[in-house]
């Protein structure tokens, strides 16, 4: 670097993830980068929260099936307590459901476990900028969610039926019985539709719904 010329910006980053193999791999590739630089590393959901009271951190990455507390968990009380720290999540599946979860949660990236290092380094980056950044092999999954302005949006008829009983008022206890499935899962549909509604929350989405008469 030429004499005089700033140091670039390092981002200062939080690793969540409980498989030690992985989370070493993932230490060693992003510190090889003279912009990045992990700063704390956790096996757990509750681990990180306790290390965010104590470093600072600009972006957090996190494996989304952590044990106990869920990635998705983690990265909505990550949001709601540190909202200026942003979220790269961590799959090692390509789920439709997992990928509005992700985003719901407030993550600004996704990124699969198997893509190329550059792609994660991309990921951290971007989200570090305040942009945002999607797996190229989990983007489909968002991008067909689109559809042109004035038009219903792409739900599957099990996310239809899911607004149908929240806009009946059926909490989701109700709901995951009235449908034979777990509340877990249950919640899961409810996030894909808030995304997919732009909707802030179950009551907004079932009035937007009815409004446009999409039910």
């Amino acid at each position: 670097m030429p004499e005089g010329t700033p140091a670039p910006a390092v981002i200062r980053v939080l690793l969540i993830e409980d498989h030690a193999f992985t989370r070493d791999g993932l230490r060693v590739t992003l510190n090889l980068e003279p912009d990045l630089r992990v700063v704390a590393e956790a096996r757990s959901g509750e681990e990180g929260l306790e290390r965010l009271e104590a470093v600072s951190v600009d972006v957090a990455v996190i494996d989304i099936g952590l044990p106990g507390m869920d990635g998705i968990r983690t990265a909505a009380e990550i949001r709601r307590r540190w909202p200026d720290v942003r979220i790269v999540m961590l799959t090692a599946h390509d789920l439709r459901q997992e990928v509005f979860a992700a985003l719901a949660s407030g993550a600004a990236a996704y990124c699969l476990k198997s893509a190329r290092p550059e792609l994660l380094l991309l990921a951290v980056r971007a989200a570090a900028a305040g942009s945002a950044y999607l797996d190229p092999q989990v983007a489909h999954h968002v991008l067909g969610s689109v559809r042109t302005p004035g038009t219903a949006p792409l739900l599957t008829p099990r996310e239809l039926e899911v607004l149908r009983l929240i806009a009946d008022g059926l909490p989701n206890r109700d709901i995951a019985a009235e449908l034979g499935v777990s509340v877990s899962t249950v919640k899961l549909y409810v996030q894909e539709i808030l995304v997919k509604l732009q909707a802030a929350d179950r009551t907004q989405a079932a009035v937007k719904a009815l409004r446009q008469g999409w039910l």
